[in-house]
């Protein structure tokens, strides 16, 4: 495979005749931001950057700071298929957000995750994540949502009347260079999933951005609309973000040990000790939205409980059964978090409160195979299985304390991130839902 350098980009942009780049990078929540160059800039561009006003996105910086640079990074460099036109094409790149001097930006997401995968990288590990992006189409983005179909979990047509948005979506991500592992019917009307190939954590985060782009953008073609919105059906489960994750030290899987019963090393007992410990902590990040509050509540396949489990899918973490030569695919799943949170960040939470519980030597407890949506409150008590936050306030609360999740996002995007999730709670506390005018308002 040749080598995706700078070389490698100019000569691909001459050979396949691409009219503009989009160079790509996020806010601070997450979303998408877009701008174009043409052939003609792009060497200045890997030179020097693109300078920009960062004044105006979310969690950037203040008018007085505002200028900023975008460097696109060639091995991000993929000619986007659904913007081919008469024989023309329109390519995307990464970019680190840089300050005028050159230096990292402390308000990218991008650089929040490289410093904590420069952690693992220290102590001679990489981080490997496997996301499984779960979503939902609709017949438009307004008004209450229309489903199109009413399948089940794995059902086929002619119930799951989106295998061919499905097929297409896959297409165009593996013509991205993204590998595909399964695409299947969730359990919910129009819900959807497709799980991509684990890779390394900040190879994964630029192609989760992408695959949600794509997904929608297929969708659009097809005439209809893809949501990642954690909840969007009253009565029905929510998409997910389950995340197995792994670290490698070169080719062996340091989270594997055949001598121990559940295969797992000491290094990967406490990983995951370190992820449960935070998991509260973590909740504001992984589950950002108001919304994410919805879908975790119990019942819904929702993890609310904080525990470990191998079978049990009531549990906030899962480790799947080891399968006898399958050491290198031996990982954890962390179940809580949803597709509309930002995967840098997500991602670097994640592996920041798994390193701590490696370098503090976490005790993990024994795992949970009991269902621990039956259990009453007091067992639940009794087996000092504690819960996540049960609304965005409450996250807000207990991470707004969290030392690590500040120096895993820095203090910038802490405190940016912080406070935009203190204005979105307020904004939703004090609204007068339809809910309550129905239920209220005939009565008192």
């Amino acid at each position: 495979m040749a080598k995706m350098d700078k070389e490698y980009v100019l000569k691909e942009v001459r050979d396949k005749n691409v009219k503009f780049i989009r160079m790509w990078f996020t806010d601070v929540l997450g979303f998408l931001k877009s701008f174009s160059i043409s052939p003609d800039e792009l060497e200045g561009a890997f030179d020097e950057g693109m300078g920009f006003d960062g004044s105006s996105i979310e969690g950037f910086a203040r008018i007085e700071e505002s200028d900023m640079v975008a460097k696109p990074d060639p091995a991000t460099f993929v000619i986007l298929p659904w913007r081919a036109s008469g024989g023309t094409n329109v390519a995307r790149m990464f970019c680190d957000i840089l300050k005028p001097d050159g230096t990292p930006y402390e308000g990218d997401p991008r650089y929040a995750l490289k410093r904590n995968l420069k952690k693992a990288a220290d102590l001679g590990m990489t981080y490997y994540v496997g996301p499984e992006l779960e979503f939902f189409y609709f017949k438009s983005a307004t008004g209450k949502p229309e489903i199109l179909d009413v399948g089940g979990y794995f059902d086929l047509t002619p119930l799951d009347v989106a295998s061919d948005l499905r097929r297409d979506t896959i297409f165009a991500l593996e013509d991205m260079g993204i590998k595909v592992e399964y695409s299947h019917h969730e359990v919910a009307p129009s819900q959807h999933e497709i799980d991509l190939r684990y890779t390394d954590g900040l190879t994964m985060a630029d192609i989760a951005m992408t695959y949600r782009l794509t997904v929608k953008e297929v969708a659009m073609k097809h005439g209809v609309y893809a949501t990642f919105m954690p909840k969007p059906l009253f009565g029905q489960n929510g998409s997910g973000m389950h995340c197995h994750q792994s670290l490698f030290k070169g080719s062996e899987n340091a989270f594997f040990s055949s001598g121990d019963k559940y295969y797992l090393s000491d290094m990967g007992k406490h990983y995951i000790a370190g992820l449960l410990t935070h998991a509260k902590e973590l909740s504001l990040v992984v589950a950002q939205w108001v919304n994410s509050y919805k879908r975790l509540v119990p019942g819904y396949e929702a993890p609310v409980y904080i525990s470990w489990a191998r079978r049990n899918r009531s549990a906030l973490i899962r480790v799947p059964m080891y399968k006898p030569g399958k050491s290198q695919a031996t990982r954890l799943e962390f179940r809580c978090p949803d597709p509309a949170c930002n995967p840098y960040l997500t991602f670097a939470v994640m592996l920041a409160a798994g390193l701590k519980g490696i370098e503090k030597k976490y005790n993990l407890p024994e795992p949970v195979e009991e269902d621990i949506f039956e259990m009453t409150e007091a067992e639940r008590v009794e087996k000092g299985i504690d819960s996540l936050p049960g609304s965005l306030g409450e996250a807000i609360a207990v991470t707004e304390k969290s030392d690590l999740v500040r120096e895993a996002l820095g203090d910038h995007i802490f405190n940016k991130f912080i406070s935009n999730k203190k204005i979105e709670w307020d904004r939703y506390r004090t609204h007068v839902s339809l809910y309550e005018q129905e239920k209220y308002l005939p009565v008192l």
